[in-house]
């Protein structure tokens, strides 16, 4: 492996720098630079990352970071790192569970919520901000009405177009700046920049060395590197057919309209047939390896219930 660092974007490089339980300073912090100052967290309690519907028919949900401040406030954190059709939609589906489940049972609860935050760290740009030429890396959104002016300040969705941070390391100003930084390049560096060279970021590159893994670490972090790997170019190939395809088409309906249509059934493809593909294939390997389905999980999101099956259909039990 040519690397000396992980990858962070990459399921398991993410969860392990910011999802397990001494890794919580780092992800304080992190977020700190997004929040407002009246929500900047002291400390943080992670929480089940997958949330079921009110019925069994209902669509879950599974988060990368779900987690909750002593005060209340509910924090999603999601790595995204292909565009996907509905992303925006599922964004708000995903809010709506730690709202919905902040309902107390009786007559006598008064309708009062704790604020919620998404934030969405994004390996793509949003198609209107392309068309308009907008490089805007941090996305703030809340309600507003016609006048502009916040109507409800307690849900808020932050998205970081990581695709627009171009900031080399002598540019860095602000912390964020230096986050920023770090998602983009960690696993390019090979040396600690100078201006990281604080103690929170010193904490991140210790956990982040790839040589002081244990072998199954490695191991892991090898497969969830190779997924994210086979997952982008299945991606980008889809992309690059569509967009041919929708040049041919352009010569009988409009090359424009054919190149937009062709670049969105390529992203659907991508994301719908080939993700789902390599997850099966990783989680394959990662049974007959002897992982337990926890850690697999982890690493494909599949479900618990497409683990056992795959398990029953390729004769390997959890042992």
């Amino acid at each position: 492996m040519k690397e000396k660092y992980l990858n962070l974007f990459t399921d398991y490089g993410f969860k392990r720098l910011f999802g397990e339980e001494d890794s919580k300073d780092n992800l304080i912090a992190f977020l700190n630079t997004l929040l407002p100052q009246k929500h900047q967290i002291q400390a943080l309690n992670f929480t089940h990352n997958e949330k079921l519907g009110v019925t069994q028919l209902d669509r879950r949900a599974v988060f990368d970071l779900n987690c909750t401040s002593p005060s209340g406030e509910h924090f999603i954190v999601e790595i995204q790192k292909a565009k996907q059709k509905f992303f925006k939609d599922r964004s708000v589906y995903y809010a709506s569970f730690p709202i919905q489940q902040q309902a107390e049972r009786g007559n006598d609860w008064d309708f009062e919520l704790d604020a919620v935050y998404t934030i969405g760290i994004l390996d793509f740009e949003f198609d209107e901000d392309k068309s308009a030429g907008n490089k805007d890396v941090v996305h703030t959104v809340q309600l507003k009405n016609q006048h502009n002016q916040v109507f409800y300040d307690k849900c808020m969705f932050i998205y970081l177009t990581m695709p627009n941070f171009t900031k080399t390391e002598d540019e860095l100003e602000t912390d964020q700046d230096k986050w920023l930084f770090l998602f983009k390049n960690l696993h390019k560096l090979h040396d600690i920049p100078r201006r990281l060279q604080q103690q929170t970021f010193l904490r991140i590159f210790e956990k982040a060395s790839i040589a002081k893994f244990t072998p199954t670490e490695r191991q892991t972090y090898e497969a969830s590197l190779k997924y994210y790997r086979d997952m982008k170019n299945v991606i980008d190939t889809h992309v690059e057919e569509a967009e041919i395809r929708g040049e041919e088409r352009g010569i009988e309906k409009g090359i424009g309209i054919g190149i937009e249509k062709g670049r969105e059934e390529g992203i659907g493809i991508g994301e719908e047939r080939g993700e789902l593909k390599k997850a099966l294939e990783i989680a394959k390997t990662m049974i007959e390896q002897g992982f337990d389905d926890s850690n697999i999980t982890l690493l494909t999101k599949l479900s618990t219930d497409q683990i056992q099956a795959l398990r029953e259909k390729i004769g390997v039990g959890n042992e």
